[in-house]
């Protein structure tokens, strides 16, 4: 065990003996809460979080932008990330910085839901969340002031935080009311919910759709999920992907030793969902992933590049873009990728 995943475990088995573990009917335990409160993430209502992003910090304090201001025209400092489904999701993907049921030696229903939240409401305190947590910067004499101003007026959502969004029952409506505001929306899935993603009330800006094995075998040992028949359902959501008239992309998060392997086979899934892009990206050895993975499982950026060069070799996609920063590489059949810039 590296000294990060001893120094993580202590702290949980600290705060385990300070905390006191309550579990209500229809509730989450109250020392997870707490712990995530540590960890900055902003509740909203009952099952809605935000949290910063890495590269908010960066942009406000460096001048380094998100890759996803690089591809796609989205200005990081008007970005709130966030998820409308915090403690629930249909995989326990052991590369996902989330906490999991049974991480913090605390066990929860990952797939019993509360009353959901109104959407409003949400993206009502997901705005309010995102002023409290640029508050910080005000009094930060690197902070770059123009960029702020510009970020007290938030023009993006990033719904993919943590947990699977498409559990959330109000997921279009949700999508909806962040576009009445004049928000663009990044929806981020498993794919595990063909049935949702089939009938959203409206379209995200652009839907990525987490691909992160091969095949069926790597799939239940990588992403093991929750539910029955999920390789199939995430098939299922492969061929409806061709349907959709926003912009679609494909994310591969590579794992050194887990899932690199096989290109082929990501090559003929990616075939089936013909997607505007494909994303392979890096396992990034943050949060509770570090209590299932060390830190030798995170990809280089020449690992990245090297992939993504077979899989264009596979499929008539070619490599537009890349970020060394973020270990990311994007591919299209497009010659640029379409930007959606927020002012």
């Amino acid at each position: 065990m590296t000294s990060e995943r001893v120094y993580l475990a202590v702290f949980v088995q600290y705060f385990m003996r300070k905390a006191k573990v309550k579990t209500l009917e229809n509730t989450i335990p109250q020392s997870l809460i707490e712990t995530m409160k540590k960890q900055k993430y902003h509740f909203v209502g009952k099952h809605s979080s935000v949290k910063r992003c890495r590269w908010l910090y960066e942009t406000l304090i460096h001048n380094r932008p998100c890759y996803k201001q690089k591809f796609y025209g989205i200005k990081t400092h008007q970005c709130i990330q966030m998820t409308p489904a915090t403690f629930y999701c249909t995989q326990r993907c052991l590369f996902c910085w989330r906490a999991q049921s049974g991480d913090l030696q605390i066990k929860w229903n990952e797939m019993k839901f509360p009353k959901w939240d109104p959407p409003e409401e949400i993206v009502e305190g997901s705005i309010k969340a995102q002023l409290a947590i640029l508050s910080g910067y005000k009094g930060n004499p690197k902070t770059n002031q123009q960029k702020l101003r510009e970020a007290l007026t938030p023009k993006h959502a990033a719904i993919s935080l943590t947990g699977e969004p498409t559990l959330y029952e109000h997921i279009g409506e949700l999508i909806q009311a962040f576009h009445r505001r004049g928000f663009t929306t990044f929806l981020v899935s498993n794919g595990t919910m063909p049935e949702v993603l089939a009938k959203l009330s409206e379209e995200p800006t652009q839907l990525y759709i987490s691909v992160c094995a091969p095949n069926e075998s790597t799939y239940k040992r990588v992403c093991r999920p929750q539910i029955p028949k999920a390789w199939e359902r995430l098939n299922e959501t492969l061929s409806l992907l061709p349907s959709f008239k926003c912009p679609t992309v494909i994310r591969i998060t590579l794992v050194r030793g887990l899932n690199m392997e096989n290109v082929e086979e990501y090559a003929k899934l990616i075939e089936k969902a013909n997607p505007t892009y494909v994303e392979p990206k890096a396992y990034m050895h943050v949060g509770f992933s570090r209590l299932r993975l060390s830190y030798d499982n995170m990809p280089s950026y020449t690992e990245i590049r090297e992939f993504a060069a077979k899989l264009s070799e596979e499929i008539d996609y070619n490599i537009i873009n890349e970020s060394e920063d973020s270990r990311v590489v994007l591919l299209s059949k497009l010659e640029k990728a379409i930007k959606f810039g927020n002012s």
